[in-house]
């Protein structure tokens, strides 16, 4: 074998010392590598140096470079490229090939790296880390020229046999300084009585450690300081509590915390979450559930059963001897009234009563036998009664509306009473508000009570009026004023109020004082507010059985004022179309419009007013006496103190109208009175006739007939010439004249183109006459009583003696006029 080997050495030498013929080119060479590839015969890949000259294996590259790795222990891509002289391009793909082949090696930032080499560097810092007691990573990466995560990726294996010491919040501690500052963590957390906040714990440490180290020192991350805590107390040397990895409660303060909370609660039977809260316990009811499951919740205290059993005997006694309790004064200072509230419903013999309605509660803290409530609704009760109901006219009238508006659609139901209340302060208060509007639904009240109504009232279509059913005052009062009902509805309520009950009560309960309340408005007003619906109920009823009682007589009040009425309304449009004669002249003009409003007008408001105020009075359940037919030369005469004060009794908008009307008396014009009479026609629902040329001509005929009988009756020689002037007017201009006596001169020489000159000499003369006895008559004085009686004699004889030439104008066959 060793012969063989001596052989082929000395061949190899002979060969090598052989010279050439034949030289090849280093492009003859290449291109021969080429065609060899091309043959197949050179079958791996070659790759070319950067030189040019050479050629090299994949595996002799990966060789070389894996030498180089082993040789340094870290080199970059680039240098790998430089040294073994080939692209980088391939120098990176086969150092992708030798780092997944070798888990030894690591390719970061173009750069391979061996364990072998963080061994090396964890020694240096290990080395470093005993001399310093504490390095920052970030300076150690900065000094490798790697990032931070690499540093401690590479360290934390090695940590406690390379690198003796601990890695915490990107810094490296060694034991013994690690084992210092847990001794200060622990130092400091036993020093802690009272919750604290680890935060500002660990910023004192901070500050002691700067003081401590001096310039050289590093700043410790509070990470650390949280890592040590955790530490220690998972170990048991710290005792206490940590919430949200910061709040700390030593376990001496929350010892010291359920030792107040159990002997408060044990001596007082309760404890508020106020007290709790400023123990440092955030959430006291679930904390008072958890330790005392046996405990009750209120709105602001935890109490012990034993409170309940207390305030239930209490509530117990008062129901049981019919009187009232206010829990308050029971239970201890701390109790709220919602607190009260709440324990009062847990009673159970306040449940008891309250399911057997023997009880109820007010006002949150106050328990009311139901007996006991009962014999104050009944004072109050008889108290309503003898009240004056038209007090609550003013208010009264809107419940009723409601009512009715349901009886017209339900048919088969009695209208509902208003709910009201009376007294002085409602009359006062509401006399300008809360005004009549009860006029024209009373009359829907009165007509739906009579069970013939709905067959006999006919619609207000026209075609019912062509056969004779016009529409009555019933039916157009329902529509004008049940538009108004919900007004009417808010108003009603405020008839009874609170304000009006508390003194009632006061007055029928003097010992609320005596009872320890301080203030008793705090049980007045929420039982007042209970017994108000009560008192309301019961005058809605009572008011309902009156109105069913009066509801015919309401009926007939209503009839017969649309009766007089009619006859009133049209009279006075037959006395207005005289005063168009006078037109011309303003004064004489509104001299005359002023008289029949002071006449003929007034005499039909003050009936108006009067049957207006006896339908609010049956409606609102008042005895009214049948009043006395007044002979038809007696009309209803009020003072105008009175006509006001029929007006502002009526509901609002009734009552407004009225006034208006009222007022309308003192104007200068007729059609100011006319205007306000259609408004309060239209809203009481009375219906106003318009004069037509028939019951025009009817109505002078029977005028001049009445007037023909009173001048042939008349012996007054003074009442005598006003009555022929009016018959002159009417047989010579068919005109109905209403005269003053001041305006008589004017209107008798209006006739002078009318009459012949011996006839209108005649009642010029008369007029003359009767111009000088009044004089003489209004001028007398007890001085001149003689002298002037003689003289009144004397000229009441000569008009006497003219009586028959007067008469003669309008009663003989022939009246002398000018053609």
């Amino acid at each position: 074998m060793d012969e063989e080997l001596l052989e082929l050495q000395r061949q190899f030498e002979f060969a090598q010392q052989a010279k050439s013929s034949i030289r090849l080119s280093e492009r003859n060479v290449v291109e021969l590598v080429q065609k060899l590839q091309q043959l197949g015969i050179i079958d791996f890949d070659l790759l070319h140096t950067t030189s040019g000259k050479e050629y090299i294996t994949p595996e002799q590259l990966r060789k070389e470079m894996a030498a180089e790795i082993r040789k340094l222990g870290r080199v970059s891509l680039i240098d790998l490229a430089d040294i073994t002289g080939v692209d980088l391009y391939h120098v990176e793909t086969q150092a992708g090939h030798i780092v997944s082949n070798d888990s030894t090696l690591m390719l970061i930032n173009g750069e391979i790296i061996s364990n072998s080499y963080w061994d090396i560097v964890a020694e240096e810092i290990n080395e470093r880390l005993q001399e310093c007691s504490q390095i920052v990573l970030a300076e150690i990466a900065a000094q490798l020229q790697v990032g931070s995560e690499l540093v401690v990726s590479v360290l934390e294996p090695r940590l406690g046999t390379l690198v003796k010491g601990r890695l915490e919040g990107g810094q490296l501690y060694t034991p013994a300084y690690v084992a210092r500052v847990s001794a200060m963590v622990r130092g400091a957390a036993r020093g802690i009585f009272v919750p604290t906040n680890l935060s500002a714990l660990w910023n004192s440490l901070q500050d002691l450690l700067q003081e401590t180290d001096g310039a050289s020192g590093v700043a410790v991350e509070g990470s650390f300081f949280q890592s040590l805590f955790n530490g220690l107390v998972k170990e048991g040397e710290i005792l206490g509590s940590l919430r949200a990895g910061v709040h700390w409660t030593p376990s001496v303060f929350a010892m010291a915390q359920k030792e107040c909370v159990d002997s408060f609660l044990s001596q007082n039977s309760y404890i508020s979450y106020e007290a709790l809260q400023k123990l440092g316990i955030p959430q006291p009811v679930q904390y008072l559930q958890a330790r005392y499951p046996e405990g009750i919740p209120l709105v602001t205290l935890f109490v012990h059963p034993s409170i309940i059993e207390m305030l239930d005997a209490s509530a117990e006694d008062a129901i049981e001897r019919g009187s009232w309790m206010d829990s308050l004064s029971v239970l201890p200072a701390s109790f709220g009234s919602q607190d009260a509230s709440k324990i009062l419903s847990l009673c159970p013999s306040v449940q008891k009563s309250l399911k057997s309605s023997k009880a109820i509660i007010l006002g949150e803290s106050y328990i009311f036998s139901n007996g006991f409530v009962k014999d104050l609704f009944d004072h109050l009760e008889k108290g309503i009664e003898t009240l004056n109901l038209p007090a609550f006219a003013s208010t009264g009238q809107s419940d009723n509306l409601h009512v009715i508006k349901d009886a017209s659609v339900r048919h088969d139901t009695l209208p509902e009473s208003n709910e009201t209340g009376t007294g002085k302060q409602a009359v006062e208060k509401g006399s300008k508000k809360k005004k009549g509007k009860f006029t024209g639904n009373t009359k829907v009240e009165a007509a739906e009570s009579d069970p013939d109504y709905h067959e006999l009232a006919p619609t207000k279509s026209k075609k019912n009026q062509k056969k004779g059913k016009a529409p009555t005052s019933l039916q157009l009062s329902d529509s004008k004023l049940g538009l108004r009902k919900d007004d009417r509805m808010e108003e009603s309520h405020n008839a009874i109020s609170e304000e009006w009950l508390i003194p009632k009560i006061m007055a029928l309960i003097p010992d609320l004082e005596e009872q320890g309340i301080g203030d008793p408005e705090t049980i007045l007003v929420p039982l007042a507010s209970y017994l108000r619906p009560m008192l309301l109920n019961s005058l809605k009823e009572r008011r309902k059985a009156a109105f069913t009682q009066n509801a015919q007589r309401m009926k007939r009040v209503l009839d017969n004022l649309q009766h007089k009425i009619d006859e009133s309304f049209l009279n006075i449009q037959l006395y207005e179309k005289a005063l168009d004669l006078f037109e011309d002249d303003p004064s004489t003009s509104v001299l005359l419009h002023k008289h029949l409003l002071r006449t003929t007008a007034t005499s039909m408001v003050d009936t108006l007013l009067l049957d207006l105020d006896i339908h609010n009075k049956l409606r609102n359940g008042m005895e009214v006496e049948e009043p006395q037919k007044p002979k038809k030369s007696e009309p209803a005469s009020l003072s105008p103190g009175d006509r006001a004060a029929l007006a502002k009794s009526l509901a609002r908008p009734l009552s407004v109208k009225a006034l208006a009307l009222v007022e309308a008396l003192e104007a200068k014009r007729v059609e100011t009175f006319m205007t306000a009479l259609r408004a309060i026609a239209e809203e009481s629902g009375l219906i106003l006739k318009k004069l037509d040329k028939k019951l025009e001509r009817s109505l002078l005929h029977s005028y001049r007939k009445d007037l023909t009988s009173q001048i042939s009756d008349e012996t007054d020689p003074i009442s005598l010439l006003p009555k022929v002037v009016s018959l002159l007017y009417v047989q010579i201009h068919g005109r109905a004249l209403q005269a003053p006596g001041r305006a008589i001169s004017i209107a008798v020489s209006r006739l002078k183109d009318k009459l012949d000159d011996p006839a209108f000499k005649v009642l010029a003369d008369y007029q003359a006459a009767t111009v000088a006895l009044l004089a003489l008559m209004s001028g007398t004085t007890s001085s001149e009583e003689d002298c002037t009686s003689d003289r009144i004699l004397s000229k009441r004889e000569l008009l006497e003696n003219l009586v028959p030439a007067l008469k003669g104008l309008v009663l003989g066959t022939s009246q002398p006029r000018l053609v």
